[in-house]
């Protein structure tokens, strides 16, 4: 939404500069936010700024572009931070945690698979620490509130997965078993790229730990957050090696994270406050900075050049787009027995897909909603320049029909009788959209209550 609403007042490469630099400050926020828990504000700015440029955060800007993943960083340290609120305070940090885990979900499905693990651990660490149980109840209401508050968008992505080839998101190449550290596989492009990225993690792994084992005086006061930060790593790390593998296949929906590098998103929070802590004077951090420096520049002029598309491919994508020609899509959204590369991407929007003889006129084509006209020689079928889903509901003449998908590309056909035809076709609102959207709204009122008495309780404190 927020590349959106700049995309629509600057031209798209300024557009994405100022999506980027927003990011990148509100993730330093959040970690300055976290750091200023133990850290004095000096440290917690470095922390803070070493977070937001962290060696993976420039993976993602230069050669990833995932942008929605960087928006999902600015909510790891949050994560911590409330979960400790959680054990410290009980049902207080039900409503936040649970607003926390919603945005999860509305910025990245990945990302939201890794803070939902990371919480599950972190809740067992923290209880096991304190022997304590009471962040469990808390942990659990959270992730069923926040479940609550995104339902609109998570109970269509659950059930609208039987329309499409989901499966294809987890095929050869974008299976865990071919990313994790140093795997070799048949696409050399694929490894190239895996190398640089195991590199990275491998620098950043190095670092996190050597600092963490140099921050001895510190874990002598917070051992409890040492150890806390310690096993998180850890488990971030093994799951990037290939031992891990079973694991991947046995966790629920943890295989379409796809790319087991992605957990260096939540080791990079470790890795920030363990540099800071490790490196306590200023000399030492400015060498390190400078190395990183180095380092990044070298990979960069030497082995990778950002990104893959040239300045070219960007420009016939956006010529494509302007044109109505369209954006190459992914295999795992398109519908199920569809194959995207069978349709003529040079076709009309409409067209007789029988023998029959038609006069085809477009009133209206938008992304939901479609108006045409169709005067055929004899009954027959039109073919629309648009894939079949359930969603699609289709009118001939005011009368409802059926619409099926064509076999050898998974496009809408329609059916339709002698002489003139008024053809409509929207995109309908089914069963699990509104049921979805009912849960979030009764979700929300839910939570605007819970913040409506508790300042309540809280003016009525000041009055006594």
């Amino acid at each position: 939404m927020l590349g959106a609403l700049l995309s629509a007042i600057f031209p798209w490469t300024v557009a994405a500069s100022i999506y980027i630099w927003l990011v990148l400050v509100l993730a330093g926020a959040s970690m300055f936010m976290l750091a200023r828990r133990w850290l004095d504000r000096r440290d917690a700015i470095f922390a803070a700024v070493l977070y937001a440029v962290n060696p993976y955060h420039l993976v993602i800007v230069y050669w990833r572009s995932a942008f929605a993943e960087l928006l999902a960083s600015c909510l790891i340290p949050l994560l911590l931070l409330l979960v400790l609120k959680a054990a410290e305070e009980g049902t207080k940090a039900i409503v936040p945690l649970a607003l926390l885990l919603a945005a999860a979900w509305l910025t990245n499905a990945p990302a939201a698979v890794m803070i939902h693990y990371s919480l599950a651990l972190l809740t067992v660490l923290i209880a096991w620490q304190r022997r304590s149980a009471r962040v469990f109840p808390v942990a659990a209401a959270a992730v069923a509130l926040g479940a609550g508050l995104a339902a609109f968008y998570l109970i269509p992505a659950i059930y609208e997965q039987r329309w499409v080839n989901i499966t294809e998101a987890i095929s050869a190449g974008s299976r865990p078993q071919d990313s994790f550290l140093f795997v070799h596989t048949t696409d050399a492009e694929h490894d190239a790229f895996n190398r640089i990225v195991s590199w990275i993690a491998v620098l950043e792994i190095v670092a996190t730990f050597v600092a963490a084992a140099a921050a001895k005086r510190w874990r002598e006061g917070n051992r409890g957050l040492w150890n806390t930060l310690f096993c998180w790593a850890a488990g971030c790390t093994l799951l990037m090696l290939p031992v891990t593998a079973p694991i991947w296949r046995f966790l629920p929906k943890l295989e379409f994270m796809q790319f087991p590098w992605r957990w260096l998103l939540c080791l990079s929070l470790m890795f920030a406050i363990f540099v800071t802590l490790g490196l306590r004077r200023q000399s030492l951090r400015a060498a390190f900075c400078v190395v990183a420096i180095l380092v990044v520049a070298m990979v960069w002029r030497g082995v990778q050049a950002p990104w893959w598309d040239t300045a070219a491919d960007l420009r016939e994508m956006r010529d494509n787009v302007t044109d109505n020609l369209g954006y190459e899509g992914v295999d795992e959204y398109t519908p199920l027995g569809a194959e995207a590369t069978a349709v003529d991407k040079d076709a009309r929007d409409v067209t007789v897909d029988g023998p029959a003889r038609g006069a085809i006129h477009v009133l209206r084509w938008g992304p939901e909603s479609k108006e045409f006209t169709a005067e055929v020689s004899a009954p027959d079928q039109l073919a629309l320049r648009l894939f079949y889903y359930p969603a699609w509901r289709a009118t001939v003449n005011g009368r409802v029909v059926t619409g099926r998908a064509r076999v050898d590309t998974g496009q809408m056909l329609v059916p339709v009788e002698t002489g003139m035809n008024r053809v409509q076709v929207t995109f309908a609102r089914t069963w699990d959209r509104s049921a979805g959207g009912w849960i979030s709204t009764l979700s929300a009122l839910g939570v605007g209550m819970c913040v409506f008495m508790k300042r309540r309780r809280q003016a009525r404190a000041l009055m006594r």
